[in-house]
């Protein structure tokens, strides 16, 4: 067996052996490590390739074993196909490509289900009606919470570049608030009559906003109408059997389907 080689991959180190780098000899890797091509060193003496050092783990495993293993809930296949054309291991691309395929073919059918909670609360803030002088006031505040699964995760990142949080003066995306692929919760208020704009931010109170259309979510009647107008532009249809009409109606619950 060859000594072991350890390579620093854009920071991250990896150790392996010669037989496996050169496993596909048409690669770039096969062509680095059999000579053919000069190979760069780290301060530590190990060989250098300034490259995405996190998804490198999959290329070498295709590497040991000629298998594409990736999670279920894997979310960089964009860069790890760029990885790969980089390295130029073309059974990993190939493998890659019958991947998108088969992972397009699922997106195909996709559930979409809403659930809606609000309820009122009261605010209480300062305001101030001169130099040195505040007063103590309160306000009725309307605050929604959304949870919404779908079964297309591709579906949440379009939602996702939609709807953005108003906080802190500036808007958001609310893709960074996805707890999983497929789960998405949104929590956020409408506005509050006399409340000043410092007092949003000193009470951590975000709003809702929809673009390109830059408008503001003040109600669920204004989010459903939102929701459903992306939903059905990606192939959504209601889903006539479930849920009961009344809750749809009452915008407590919404599910939608999609059939391709």
């Amino acid at each position: 067996m060859s000594d072991p080689i350890t390579l620093n991959v854009g920071g991250k180190l990896y150790t392996t052996s010669l037989a496996t780098l050169t496993s596909f000899p048409d690669s770039m890797l096969g062509a680095m490590f059999s000579g053919k091509m000069p190979t760069k060193r780290d301060s530590q003496g190990n060989c250098f390739i300034d490259r995405d050092g996190k998804v490198f783990r999959y290329i070498l495993n295709f590497l040991r074993t000629s298998h594409l293993d990736l999670p279920e809930d894997f979310q960089e296949m964009g860069l790890l196909r760029r990885e790969a054309d980089f390295y130029q291991v073309q059974p990993l691309i190939e493998a890659l490509q019958e991947k998108e395929v088969e992972l397009s073919k699922a997106e195909k059918n996709a559930m979409l289900n809403i659930t809606l909670k609000q309820r009122v609360q009261t605010v209480h803030f300062t305001v101030r009606e001169a130099p040195q002088i505040y007063s103590l006031s309160s306000s009725s505040m309307e605050v929604f919470n959304a949870n919404i699964f779908s079964t297309s995760c591709l579906f949440l990142k379009l939602l996702g570049s939609k709807l953005f949080y108003c906080s802190n003066g500036n808007l958001s995306s609310i893709t960074s608030h996805l707890q999983d692929p497929n789960h998405l919760t949104l929590d956020w208020v409408a506005n509050v009559e006399g409340l000043p704009e410092e007092e949003y931010t000193k009470q951590n109170l975000k709003r809702l906003w929809v673009v390109p259309a830059n408008k503001q979510i003040n109600s669920f009647q204004v989010f459903v109408e939102e929701v459903l107008k992306i939903a059905l532009s990606d192939g959504f249809c209601i889903d006539s059997s479930h849920p009961h009409a009344l809750d749809f109606m009452n915008n407590k619950i919404i599910r939608l389907i999609r059939y391709r």
